[in-house]
């Protein structure tokens, strides 16, 4: 190839792409997350499992963990976990007396409470260079992005 064939084009340096920009949010999430959750005792993962169980009960570990975004061994240690605080309690499913299912116990509900302001605090800060349009209009585009990589809707 001669000098005069050689591309002197300058590129833009490329930009993040949208799944390194979510995954880093993620991160930053689970970070803050971590701190307001830690006098507690309890991990992120621990909490979306007691919220999960508060916006719908009698769940087995299974339908836990797929709503909790962890595997059926992370959810199962994370019970065990959480129940033997008193956080969450097993019970005949209601349904199926041969299966038993979770519950959030009193004390569960209680430790949500005490975080609640907290957890809002991290969400409020996260969406505060966003208008309040831009807050609905965001939700919807993740709500659809999710939608079309999961068949299930979100809980």
């Amino acid at each position: 190839m001669t000098r005069s064939a050689v591309s002197h084009e300058v590129h833009a340096p490329a930009r993040p792409t949208m799944l390194y920009l979510v995954k880093q949010l993620e991160l930053a999430v689970r970070a803050r997350l971590d701190e307001v959750l830690r006098p507690v005792s309890i991990t992120p993962p621990q909490y979306a499992a007691l919220t999960v169980l508060e916006r719908r009960s009698d769940l087995s570990t299974a339908e836990l963990a797929r709503n909790s975004f962890v595997t059926d061994q992370s959810a199962a240690d994370m019970v065990a976990s959480i129940e033997e605080r008193g956080l969450v309690s097993r019970v005949p499913d209601p349904r199926d007396r041969r299966r038993r299912v979770l519950r959030l116990t009193d004390a569960g509900r209680e430790l949500l409470d005490r975080v609640r302001e907290q957890v809002e605090a991290v969400e409020t800060a996260m969406l505060s260079p966003l208008t309040t349009d831009e807050h609905t209009d965001l939700r919807r585009y993740v709500t659809l992005c999710r939608s079309a990589l999961s068949s299930t809707p979100p809980q």
